[in-house]
């Protein structure tokens, strides 16, 4: 490591931005600041980058580069749910680099370099920039299909990154706990800063808007940023980013249950009352087998390292099955046990609830990997306990969980928070340029009817509409 109530979607206002089928591509692009295709191309340089290559592409979307080295779809599974519909034909650049640093676990490109970075930058601009991290443990490309696709169609130049570590390993990097995340962090803000850069270069001037959001891991980078870095942005969307605190709750108070729940040593009273819901027990059993073992055991090696140096060890496996396979010690942690040390360590990447921009968190009342009430709940009233409730909204989706591929599997009792999340963006850019109020924190209830997968609300309008 080394850097430098329950009611359709938005019913009370905004109704009409709730859609989220396919945007024509260049449809909110502005006049001015385009010129030819990949026009100035050759004129960017990211600050800051030890490597960079550039691409003029005719579509920088995920239908054109899917199989192409310019994006990777494996990388991006379970994240959507089939049938997702996006939006394509976005010509541009696309600029794919890293910046300096000393691990080693991001092989895309054969690189075998970390703080890889992805830069797209379409013909048609909107004035805008959109900056994420990956999700989980995944790689730059993760929310292409996420995230990019619409974003780029509307018109915003896109950046993300790997975070600086990625795989299950990743705790292996740095030589303090809590040292890997805090570089999630940091190549964050890395980031942001070339990336606006970058944009200046190409278009000729400054991105009007910068917006920082993501999902999981990256939900917590845009918490982290709007704390931490308000003057890089104008606002954000937090999808179910995970929670830190230095004195809970976070996954390490909610997962032993979950872990000790899966080795016969918990029942379902236990996980309810670290804040699983009730009504999510049909997909206990498999978040058992790919999700809560992996995870407790991997942060938990990253922020407290000395409770069992024997499991994960020097690597959580090798085999799919060892990677999933929870450590047994880890059912009987007790993280409010854990020495001073410990809690210093949560500290260092912990949340506050000190926004300084709008910031719009969703997430789904069955996330079964972060649990809502100890989790997106929590950090609404952190929000507001430091005075910030102005510029929070947080909204539940019905039926939602933590990951949309999950979707395909249970269509009767999920749905994707994909489209949720999209009219959520378009909300919070009309709050943050058209001073529009967004509605109070709600519950998005599930359409009784209509598309699932591209619709958040039966009663949306496909037309956008500004006050």
């Amino acid at each position: 490591m080394r850097v430098s109530g329950t009611v359709p979607l938005f019913a009370t206002a905004l109704l009409a931005l709730a859609a989220s089928g396919p945007v024509p591509a260049g449809a909110a692009a502005e006049s001015g600041g385009g010129g030819a295709h990949c026009a100035r191309q050759e004129r960017v340089h990211v600050p800051g980058a030890a490597l960079q290559q550039s691409a003029c592409l005719d579509d920088l979307t995920t239908a054109a580069l899917a199989g192409t080295p310019y994006t990777d779809t494996a990388d991006q599974a379970g994240l959507t749910a089939k049938g997702t519909r996006n939006p394509s034909d976005v010509p541009g650049s696309q600029i794919d680099g890293y910046f300096p640093d000393d691990s080693t676990s991001n092989p895309t490109h054969g690189w075998q370099h970390d703080a890889q970075f992805v830069i797209r930058l379409p013909d048609h601009w909107n004035g805008g920039l959109v900056v994420t991290g990956s999700p989980g443990n995944r790689k730059q490309y993760s929310t292409d299909a996420a995230i990019s696709d619409r974003v780029l169609a509307q018109g915003y130049a896109y950046a993300a990154t790997d975070k600086g570590n990625t795989g299950p390993d990743f705790y292996r990097d740095g030589k303090r706990p809590g040292d890997a995340i805090v570089e999630w962090n940091n190549r964050t803000t890395q980031l942001t800063r070339a990336a606006k850069k970058a944009v200046a270069q190409r278009y000729g001037r400054a991105p009007r808007r910068t917006y920082m959001t993501g999902i999981s891991n990256a939900g917590y980078l845009t918490r982290w940023q709007l704390e931490n870095h308000p003057e890089l942005y104008d606002g954000g969307v937090d999808w179910e980013g995970t929670l830190w605190t230095a004195d809970g709750p976070n996954l390490l108070t909610s997962l032993p249950t979950a872990v000790s729940y899966g080795l016969g040593k918990a029942d379902a009273d236990d996980l309810y009352r670290v804040g699983f819901a009730r009504g999510s027990e049909f997909l206990w059993a498999y978040h058992q087998k790919a999700y809560w073992g992996i995870t407790q055991k991997i942060y938990r090696a990253e922020l407290d390292p000395s409770y069992d140096s024997k499991c994960p060890g020097p690597s959580a496996g090798s085999t799919t099955d060892e990677l999933l396979a929870p450590c047994a010690s880890d059912a009987s942690y007790d993280y409010a046990a854990r020495p001073t040390s410990v809690h210093r360590a949560v500290a260092r990447i912990a949340l506050s609830g000190r926004i300084g921009k709008p910031l719009i968190t969703l997430q789904g009342d069955l996330d079964t990997l972060l649990p809502i009430a100890s989790d997106a709940d929590v950090y609404g009233r952190l929000v507001d306990d430091r005075g910030r409730g102005r510029l929070h909204r947080s909204y539940t989706v019905q039926d939602g969980t933590h990951t949309d591929g999950l979707y395909d599997t249970y269509p009767d009792r999920l749905r994707p928070v994909l489209p949720c999340y999209r009219s959520a963006f378009d909300v919070l850019t009309a709050w943050v340029e058209d001073g529009a109020r967004p509605p109070a924190d709600h519950t998005i209830a599930r359409p009784a009817s209509g598309d699932v997968v591209n619709s958040c609300s039966a009663t949306a309008v496909a037309a956008a509409t500004r006050p």
